[in-house]
């Protein structure tokens, strides 16, 4: 059941971000980062996306462990999952036009909870691709090891994207941020399902 759990968090994550970005006045899905959602009036969507999300992730993880499918894997899915819970718990600071009233561009002072953020959103974007990789070399089903190898070099290639469309404060970071999260996501509801149904 809670690899089942762990499928759900990673596609509901994604749905809720896209629908509540999608929607949301003021907001650009191509600029702001997803975590730029749980900002104003609304933030609380987001935030308990990253909570609720999170945590049945790292259900979904600890499974992976008492279930005797890999506990290396296990434990680096665990530490995803807590880093999109404290993702939620620590918001990132007010920039690039949002909400209306923000700093254009990214402020070079920021509050403790915006730097533990940024902490936690580096533990997800490199414990993903590290997962990603660790499958490529555990997981039984070469179809699986294949498919999950070069997701790991997408996700890093991503990565590395986004980090300098950050640093230049490109006006498609947001953009490049979702080429990551979709399919990094999607390829771990599937691997949750995949291993609910042993077929991995």
């Amino acid at each position: 059941m809670a690899l089942w759990a762990g499928a759900a968090g990673a596609v509901l994550f994604v749905l809720v971000f896209l629908v509540d970005g999608g929607s949301r006045p003021h907001y650009a899905s191509a600029r702001h980062p997803v975590s730029a959602l749980a900002l104003g009036s609304r933030g609380w969507i987001q935030t308990a996306n990253f909570v609720v999300c999170g945590s049945a992730i790292t259900a979904g993880a600890v499974a992976v462990i008492v279930e005797g499918l890999s506990v290396l894997l296990g434990v680096v899915l665990s530490i995803f999952g807590l880093g999109l819970v404290a993702s939620g718990v620590f918001r990132m600071d007010p920039m690039l036009g949002y909400p209306p009233g923000a700093p254009i561009g990214i402020p070079e002072q920021h509050s403790t909870a915006h730097r533990v953020h940024d902490i936690a959103g580096a533990v997800v974007f490199l414990s993903l691709p590290l997962a990603a990789t660790i499958s490529a070399f555990t997981l039984s089903a070469t179809s699986w090891r294949v498919a999950s190898g070069c997701v790991a070099v997408a996700l890093f290639l991503g990565l590395g994207l986004f980090g300098r469309a950050w640093e230049r404060v490109s006006p498609r970071i947001g953009l490049i941020q979702r080429a990551v999260i979709i399919p990094g996501w999607s390829w771990l509801a599937a691997l949750f399902t995949a291993l609910a149904l042993g077929l991995s």
